[in-house]
């Protein structure tokens, strides 16, 4: 199946510059999902993120990631999202960052299903730039309500 840039921007309720999945690469409702989001120079992050040495900063490869496992949950429950409904980092833990992620980079995201109760989620995750391993963690997710 192919997926589109509007099937991130129906299922996701982030806009720039917090939008930070770029493509749906493949997914397995239910296991496991890969995206990517592609690092640019002009992201609004590197005027002060070492302006002389810009790396993505790991906190934003961790949302890159619960975005990743966001849009996992939503194709793995077989709809799309309630106007009401949108999935929260409710936990990380185990993070490893490998190695920087910079301008030109192409952040290859994997999420992996490893339980699933109710309303909370827990995903293996991991990004890799060029099949290099640079960030992974265990997050949480907590699929909430939205109030009006």
């Amino acid at each position: 199946m192919e997926y589109t840039n509007q099937d991130i921007l129906r299922l996701l309720p982030h806009r720039y510059p917090f939008l930070l999945v770029d493509k749906i690469v493949s997914v397995t409702p239910g296991e496991s999902i890969v995206c990517n989001k592609n690092v640019t120079f002009n992201e609004p992050q590197f005027t002060g993120h070492f302006p002389e040495q810009p790396i993505m900063p790991g906190v934003l490869m961790i949302e890159a990631l619960a975005q990743t496992c966001g849009l996992l949950g939503f194709y793995s429950i077989g709809e799309g999202p309630a106007e009401d409904t949108n999935y929260l980092l409710a936990g990380v833990d185990g993070v490893k960052v490998r190695r920087p992620v910079l301008p030109g980079d192409v952040l290859e995201m994997h999420a992996k299903i490893t339980q699933q109760k109710r309303t909370i989620w827990r995903f293996e995750v991991r990004a890799e730039v060029e099949g290099a391993k640079v960030i992974e963690a265990t997050l949480t997710l907590a699929q909430s309500k939205r109030k009006p």
